[in-house]
């Protein structure tokens, strides 16, 4: 048991660099004024999509050697590298290719033929110390079904090293209750702050979704 479940950044110079490159590639658009609709309705100011990051290699290099620096600090007794499926799969790859050690995957669900695994590897997970490595950390939950399903095979789950995070108080939340630790290379108050020192977004709209991440159902947050 860890002492005390943490969901934050490991480094602001990290993060800052980070956010500076989800802006430039376009992984993450900030618009307030036109707020994406998610599938639950909610009207939210940012989208996210780090799927994209795979087509810049020198920021795809940027993310590895920063998930290695979270591992050297948080995760150091490692045995194996878990991707979430299916945005966490590929640096999942990239991190147990450089760190040498065995990788697999979680399913969002388990397989309707064959063996019906949901946990993918060619190895055994009973007592092996792992990560999981995600691309993003909303509410968590998809994560720590990620996590349970490794405890349930016997895994020792070190803890999440995830690209970005909203920070949203129902995901910290989550976190803990799971007894989960993130670290995260990049968070939406790192992100925001380069967005307006950037020119991407005013004052104002960054106050905008700062209002929205405290509580996203709370539809306020537009009347700024």
């Amino acid at each position: 048991m860890m002492e005390e479940p943490i969901s934050g950044i490991c480094d602001i110079t990290l993060a800052t660099q980070v956010a500076e490159e989800l802006l430039r590639i376009k992984a993450v658009f900030l618009r307030p004024s036109q707020p994406f609709t998610w599938a639950s309705g909610i009207k939210s100011p940012i989208y996210c999509d780090n799927r994209l990051i795979l087509g810049y290699p020198e920021f795809r290099n940027i993310v590895c050697d920063g998930m290695l620096t979270i591992i050297s600090k948080y995760y150091k007794a490692l045995d194996v590298v878990m991707g979430a499926a299916t945005g966490g799969i590929p640096h999942a790859s990239l991190v147990s290719d450089r760190l040498s050690l065995p990788m697999g995957y979680v399913r969002s669900g388990a397989k309707e033929h064959g063996r019906e695994n949901k946990v993918e590897g060619a190895i055994e997970l009973n007592n092996k110390n792992m990560i999981v490595v995600e691309d993003l950390i909303s509410t968590a939950g998809s994560s720590i079904d990620v996590v349970e399903s490794l405890r349930e095979s016997g895994g020792i789950v070190l803890g999440i090293v995830s690209i970005f995070t909203y920070s949203l108080q129902k995901g910290i939340d989550n976190l803990i209750k799971a007894n989960v630790r993130n670290v995260s290379l990049c968070d939406i108050n790192t992100l925001v702050d380069v967005a307006v020192e950037n020119g991407y977004i005013k004052a104002n709209e960054k106050r905008m979704i700062l209002n929205f991440i405290k509580n996203p159902s709370d539809p306020s947050w537009q009347t700024e």
